[in-house]
């Protein structure tokens, strides 16, 4: 590389003898590098789009589930707030609420337009009671404010402590003028999962969140796409690597670009998960095609969230949550005679308390 660097060619350096002696150093040390690289522990490496390298170490532990002392109340247990819901897509925040507290959370309550309220309580009544700041009324959900920017003053009068770990995007449905509220979402100070149209706002808004999160630790944002949510923000953030490619070393590095294009933890969904933090991955084993079906990411928002609430970090939260997402979907198998489809989103959230918590 010091060839490249000089900023003048020394006399006599065209000579054909200087030029043979240059060849055979060039080719030594290309060889010497190869084999260096092949005597190499198996890592991945992923360039940036700041061509930046970061090395990959792939490690698939499964993180033990949280804690439940003996002494805990609700409070121990954390909040998670589901932001989301639409016209059309009602059951998406109840789904993914719902989610939330079968994986432990203490509280769970759903920030959503103000016609969505009744309509969500009656799928989750136990979405947890909160004060509608507008009615005065004891209800299990707040209003949504019609202007964006509302968004951040609502949620400090329904989170004061701002520890509640937000689930953005189930059923979401906003216009791109929503795009920074998501921006300022992700800048905290609440720990978030962005899933769905949370995505979708990124992408339409042409945003790349690493220079907004840049004095955030990385693990307290996690993004959720599905393949085409992915390759819309990966349009964005110019990554080329494909994210259904065959390759788990391919798509483990597609994700890891766009964990540092976002600073924050990537769950690329599809067969074998990978969860990344640009420095580690984590492809998940469990689950099967009966996770094929309408709200079953929904299903995974409320559970990363609801473990981020109990204490787990971004990243171990996302690798517990795609393990158990998958585990609850196997055990309906097993109850439906092994069948491979026919799962509904919500019969997953039966079998997460055993899942997690059992003994």
């Amino acid at each position: 590389s010091d060839l490249h660097n000089r900023s003048h060619t020394p006399p006599g350096s065209n000579s054909p003898a200087r030029m043979h002696r240059s060849l055979v150093r060039a080719v030594v040390l290309s060889s010497a590098l190869l084999t260096s690289l092949a005597s190499a522990p198996t890592r991945l490496a992923a360039t940036t789009s700041c061509a930046m390298e970061t090395l990959l170490q792939k490690n698939n532990t499964v993180p033990a589930a949280p804690a439940r002392p003996a002494h805990g109340h609700k409070g121990t247990y954390g909040t998670a707030i589901v932001i989301g819901g639409s016209y059309t897509m009602v059951g998406a925040p109840a789904i993914s609420a719902t989610a939330a507290l079968r994986s432990g959370a203490g509280l769970c309550r759903v920030f959503a337009d103000r016609e969505l309220l009744h309509p969500i309580l009656s799928i989750q009544p136990s979405a947890t009671t909160l004060p509608n700041v507008q009615q005065h009324t004891q209800l299990a959900a707040a209003e949504l404010p019609d202007k964006p920017y509302l968004v951040e003053l609502k949620l400090d009068e329904l989170d004061p402590d701002k520890k509640a770990v937000l689930a953005v995007g189930p059923g979401f449905q906003k216009p791109v003028e929503w795009a920074d509220v998501m921006r300022d979402l992700a800048k905290g100070p609440r720990r978030a999962v962005f899933d769905a149209d949370a995505l979708n706002l990124l992408s339409a808004g042409q945003l790349l969140l690493n220079k907004h999160r840049a004095n955030m630790s990385r693990d307290t944002l996690v993004l959720t796409p599905h393949p085409g949510e992915f390759r819309r923000l990966a349009e964005v953030a110019d990554i080329k690597e494909s994210p259904t490619d065959q390759d788990e070393t391919v798509r483990a590095t597609a994700a890891a670009k766009l964990s540092e294009a976002h600073n924050a933890v990537v769950v690329l969904k599809g067969q074998h998960t990978i969860v990344t933090d640009g420095k580690r991955y984590f492809v998940n084993q469990s689950g099967n095609t009966c996770l094929s079906t309408a709200g079953s990411g929904d299903v995974l928002t409320g559970i990363i969230a609801a473990l981020m609430a109990q204490g787990l970090d971004g990243y171990s939260a996302a690798c517990l949550g795609v393990h158990v997402h998958g585990r609850a979907a196997e055990q309906w198998s097993a109850d439906n005679g092994d069948a491979l489809g026919g799962l509904l989103a919500m019969e997953l959230t039966k079998y997460l308390p055993k899942i997690l918590f059992g003994k």
